[in-house]
């Protein structure tokens, strides 16, 4: 009889663990292997290139004029003062997450006047990142939006999107997403036509997805006065607005032009979730510090509702960190941090305005087809260059760039690639990539080619 090793040392038999009915094989194997998800498969093919000249242009981090991610002086000097604070006690906060934090949350983006927060009819719970903020107000919606009938969605993701956000609904038990178009690749900007056009055809209480600011992955938004227009279509059809507002302030750097399209729909009454993150703002990506707004019509459905989103919480992460909230709370909360967070806050945006305006400014000089206003006419992390499948494709496969197949980039990124300069080729290709060695900034621009041009 062949003998083989028990887990606790003794001495068994092949034939005897069979006897007993226990398997060898693993309960897993017959598991298949999910779709990798996009984002995932570029950072992975980026990392398997060896070509040395290889530049990764997706990635979802601010960085300095190092090209690296950075936390702010103030920021470090906080940090350091939280971690050596002996009257910090190392305890589990509440699953609502810090109280002052979701108080100094709730204000930097309804403002402290605001009716709603008046009339107390907003809750606001700490979360774990953006992500986790999603998945919460899904899970609120699927469980007691309309609880009067069976609500299973639609949902409303733009065209394009952030690539988890319908992972996230689907895996809250909503499998009714659907999408509306949002980039018009003709005009290099959002159409706001088609857009409600897509809208006007959705169902009454349909759940519509909005970005507040710096739209991912695009970086465009909607004017004040589509947004007008858009919150009238909303109040007429009976839609419910979830905003995402993953970098308020790093658009325009002014935090209340940013939240601007929320508080329009607060001031008219209107219920809304909005999902919050202080990882770009903060440089706090490490510490997943995120957030969840309600506003609810009346105070008298805020303790049920409280209730239900504590039921969710612990079922979902329990309770979330304390650290980086509590840094976000002590900026929040002392005027001179805030005043210094906002300058810093300022100084990002306006260096971002730079290199998108040096970007098509070289596009201009290399004579590069087409205009290029779009480019400084987006905001925040992201920027949309109209690039198409086929060039995204050429520029990966034949001139190691990386960027989203939508032909989305954050234009951060152009920083994290080695300095030197690259002399423009004159072979009819599609891209070319040159590197300004003072700036340290990597221009991608377009030729003539056989391709589709731009």
């Amino acid at each position: 009889m062949r003998q083989t090793c028990n887990s606790d040392g003794g001495v068994g038999s092949t034939e005897n663990v069979q006897a007993r009915g226990i398997t060898l094989l693993s309960i897993f194997v017959d598991t298949p292997t999910a779709e990798p998800n996009p984002e995932t498969k570029l950072l992975a093919d980026f990392k398997t290139d060896t070509h040395l000249s290889k530049v990764y242009l997706a990635g979802r981090e601010y960085l300095n004029k190092e090209g690296q991610t950075s936390v702010s002086p103030l920021i470090g000097k906080i940090m350091q003062q939280i971690c050596t604070d002996p009257t910090l006690c190392p305890e589990y906060p509440s699953s609502f997450g810090l109280p002052e934090f979701t108080r100094r949350a709730t204000e930097l983006v309804l403002g402290r006047d605001c009716h709603a927060i008046v009339e107390n009819r907003v809750l606001g719970v700490q979360t774990v990142g953006c992500t986790g903020a999603v998945r919460l107000g899904a899970e609120l919606l699927k469980h007691w939006y309309n609880v009067s009938g069976v609500w299973c969605g639609p949902v409303y993701l733009s065209s394009p999107c952030d690539d988890s956000l319908a992972g996230i609904f689907e895996a809250a038990g909503i499998q009714d997403v659907r999408r509306y178009r949002y980039w018009d690749t003709e005009q290099r900007g959002v159409g706001v036509q088609k857009m409600m056009e897509d809208l006007e055809m959705a169902p009454e209480q349909s759940v519509i997805v909005l970005s507040a600011s710096a739209h991912c992955p695009t970086g465009s938004d909607l004017s004040q006065k589509h947004w007008r227009l858009l919150t009238q279509l909303m109040v007429r059809c009976r839609f419910f607005p979830f905003f995402l507002l993953p970098a308020q302030g790093l658009c325009h750097g002014d935090f209340q032009q940013d939240a601007w399209p929320v508080r329009l729909c607060a001031s008219l009454g209107m219920e809304l979730l909005c999902a919050q993150s202080f990882s770009h703002s903060f440089g706090l990506y490490g510490e997943r510090v995120g957030h969840l707004l309600c506003v609810l019509k009346q105070s008298s459905t805020l303790l049920a509702v409280q209730s239900q989103a504590e039921k969710q919480v612990r079922a979902l992460w329990s309770r979330p960190s304390v650290r980086g909230a509590r840094v976000v709370a002590t900026v929040l909360s002392n005027p001179a941090h805030h005043v210094e967070w906002q300058e810093g806050v300022k100084s990002m945006v306006e260096r971002g305005i730079l290199v998108r305006e040096r970007l098509r400014e070289k596009l201009r000089l290399l004579g590069c087809p087409g205009s290029w206003d779009h480019l400084i006419q987006q905001g925040g992390l992201y920027c949309c260059t109209g690039l198409n499948v086929q060039q995204v494709e050429f520029l990966e496969k034949r001139r190691h760039i990386y960027l989203h197949p939508n032909g989305c980039l954050n234009p951060q990124f152009c920083l994290a690639a080695p300095p030197g300069s690259l002399q423009r080729q004159h072979t009819p290709k599609l891209a070319v990539w040159l590197c300004l060695s003072t700036h340290r900034i990597i221009c991608v621009s377009c030729l003539r080619s056989p391709l589709p041009s731009l």
